[in-house]
């Protein structure tokens, strides 16, 4: 709704009718003084004297006819009413009387309450008619005499108990509640008063929780509307990763010619009041005639139902948006469930283009195939990526977007997780090249999800989430793990590594919840998750013998339920590929088995270790090397990395007899003899305690 001038408009109205609150006001003065024991008393002017209650009541050219006492009982009042929407814009009144269901009493209450901070000169008028100049707003008692309502009424102290409109609705506060009930003073919202006034800002209130929705790149879904029509009060949809939840019902609603006001509760925590914060929500939406959008539900419900039920009956219409599945505790209101879809490749592309201001026919980089963002993430990607840009003094490229989208993971999982940001790439990694291919293939396949499962529409119609789980299985110093980093790089994501001391927990029942904690988060960010020893939480059930055998089938088959529906990207590894159960060998999409390098393969990792910063004589047999030692490179990089630091310490460059030294002492960690054979000519530079038995 637009602003509307006070002048000649909803101000003009208001006047108008608080120049009638005026007529009854005067009927009460005179009332008051002519049941006055002591009309002169001469202190009566410490207060607020004659001539200026006078003076008050005069201020404003008034109605020029009187009623006959403060109810104004028959037409008279009602037609002066009436005269008054020939004088401004009723429609902000009458709108909020019919929004909200008001009764006459209780739209003359309201009026009676908001009057001060409508026109000062109530404030001495209250303080007169109170009996006291420092109560400048109208009490209880006063109210209903001003709106000739009896105080000694049942009914008319329901206007202004918890359960009347006015007071459940936010619309007159009521404080002093130390006080007698008919002494208590009367306030408005300073919202409302701005909302009468023709101003729409929301309410200080909620300047931290409104949320604008972005813009809906899809086909506009007919089921909100449907859901209007059919007069639901409750909404809910289960929200995908990424967020598409928000802009799909915002769009939805639009369609139907309904507005929304959205506000994200996920930041609110036990210091709110959450009774309070819901109402004033509620009233703010009803004062726009929109639907309330309420986000983030599910971050409230581990404090208990009592937190969402608050949000959910705020509103005659009301939207919850939710990352789990819908809990019948929340509200008694019966809610019509909604499955919000996807962004596919397309619609994706298109926000981006649009949040980086290309033309309609360009392309984002491909750099953010892989990130599962909804429309709002990605117009705050797009503008952190520009922000960093634009500082570097450059145009926006693929580190800037990709920086940009992982500015909008979550943080939950960095305290179950190890995060690395991956610096290893394809050229740093040496393996077969039939195991090079499957990575590649894997990155296609992260990067072209949307693309395959909803553009295709090739997605399953089975409960399965839409996730890449990876098993990488070979002997320990293959580059398992590296291979990981390697993926997570390319794809621009973070990489994620499971601690298992944090998961496995010796009482029962506690693991399951520790994974759950860490795949619930890991749907919230754009990363890797990486198990690595996964064999010791995803080993094989085993014959049932006593309740231990038991209770660890049931974490491995939780484990597999967990991970059918996890919707990131999960890799996993172990150096014992027959220990992982069959089940979930069925249930992985790539499987990538790591053999030991061969010799060729050892030479590149031994020219790649040795790196031409590391100060050396340069005279080494790297054929030698390659040929004589069987290590993994694992191996190969520890050994190179004991010779350097035995180079370092005796103060020289690094030299061919440092390596073979560090070779020998990698044998006694893998348990093998050292033996001339296998050292050639080097087997006299070996200490002797490395050539014993």
């Amino acid at each position: 709704m637009p602003p509307i001038s006070p002048v000649g408009g909803a101000g003009a109205y208001l006047q108008a009718r608080l120049d009638l609150l005026t007529v009854r006001a005067r009927a009460l003065v005179d009332l008051r003084r002519r049941s006055d024991p002591h009309p002169d008393d001469r202190f009566r002017g410490l207060y607020v004297d004659d001539a200026e209650v006078d003076r008050l009541l005069t201020e404003r050219d008034g109605p020029p006819v009187a009623p006959d006492g403060p109810a104004a009982p028959g037409s008279l009042y009602r037609q002066l009413r009436s005269a008054a929407a020939d004088r401004g814009d009723p429609s902000r009144w009458a709108g909020l009387v019919a929004e909200f269901g008001l009764s006459e009493p209780e739209e003359e209450i309201l009026l009676v309450a908001a009057a001060p901070d409508l026109e000062a000169r109530f404030e001495k008028l209250y303080g007169y008619l109170n009996d006291d100049v420092t109560r400048r707003r109208a009490s209880v008692g006063l109210a209903l005499a001003l709106t000739g309502l009896p105080a000694v009424d049942g009914a008319a102290r329901h206007h202004l108990s918890s359960a009347g409109t006015l007071v459940r609705s936010h619309l007159v506060l009521i404080d002093d509640a130390d006080r007698p009930l008919l002494s208590r003073a009367l306030r408005v919202p300073d919202r409302l008063v701005a909302h009468l006034l023709g101003r729409d800002e929301p309410d200080a209130a909620l300047a931290d929780l409104v949320r604008l929705p972005a813009t809906w790149p899809g086909q506009v879904d007919p089921v909100v509307r449907s859901a209007l029509d059919a007069q639901a009060a409750l909404l809910y949809a289960q929200d995908r990763p990424g967020g598409t939840a928000v802009s799909w019902i915002h769009a939805g609603l639009a369609a139907a010619g309904v507005g929304s006001l959205v506000v994200d509760v996920s930041g609110l925590d036990r210091g709110h009041d959450h009774s309070a914060l819901a109402a004033i929500a509620g009233r703010e939406a009803r004062l726009r005639g929109a639907v309330l959008v309420v986000s983030g539900v599910d971050q409230l419900a581990p404090a208990g139902a009592g937190r969402v039920r608050p949000w959910a009956e705020s509103a005659p219409t009301v939207a919850l948006i939710g990352s789990g599945a819908w809990d019948p505790r929340w509200s008694v209101r019966p809610p019509i469930l909604l499955d919000p879809p996807s962004l596919t490749q397309h619609e994706q592309s298109a926000v981006w283009a649009r949040a980086l201001g290309l033309a309609g026919d360009d392309e984002p980089p491909a750099a953010v195939r892989a990130y599962r963002l909804g429309p709002e993430q990605i117009e705050q990607a797009a503008g952190a990526a520009r922000q960093r840009a634009a500082t570097a003094g450059r145009p926006v490229g693929p580190e800037d977007l990709r920086a940009g989208a992982r500015s909008q993971n979550s943080a939950g999982l960095e305290q179950l997780a190890r995060r690395i940001s991956p610096r290893a790439a394809f050229a740093d990694l040496v393996v077969p090249a039939a195991v090079e291919a499957q990575l590649r293939a894997l990155v296609a396949r992260v990067e072209h999800r949307a693309l395959v499962l909803d553009d295709w529409q090739l997605a399953t119609a089975a409960a399965k989430g839409r996730g890449v789980t990876v098993l990488f299985s070979g002997d320990s110093g293959t580059g398992k793990t590296m291979s990981a980093e390697v993926i997570a790089r390319e794809l621009g994501l973070e990489l994620y590594v499971i601690d298992l001391s944090t998961v496995v927990d010796k009482y029962i029942g506690e693991t399951e919840k520790n994974l759950d904690r860490i795949f619930v988060e890991a749907e919230r960010v754009n990363g890797v998750l990486l198990f690595d020893e996964a064999d010791a939480i995803f080993g094989k059930r085993s014959e049932v013998k006593d309740a231990r055998d038991r209770y660890a089938n049931v974490e491995v088959a939780y484990l597999l339920q967990r991970m059918e529906l996890f919707d990131g990207v999960a890799v996993l590894t172990t150096n014992l590929r027959a220990n992982v159960d069959d089940a979930f060998l069925r249930r992985i999409d790539v499987l990538v088995d790591f053999p030991v390098p061969t010799a060729p393969e050892r030479r590149r990792l031994w020219r790649t270790m040795l790196k031409s910063t590391v100060p050396s004589t340069g005279e080494f047999d790297l054929d030698f090397l390659a040929r004589a030692f069987e290590l993994s490179g694992g191996n190969i990089h520890n050994v190179v990395l004991t010779a350097a630091f035995e180079a370092a310490g005796l103060g020289g460059p690094l030299t061919m007899g440092h390596l073979v030294r560090a070779v020998a002492g990698e044998y006694r960690k893998l348990g093998r003899l050292c033996v001339a054979a296998e050292f050639g000519p080097w087997f006299s530079e070996l200490p002797v305690y490395a050539t014993a038995g």
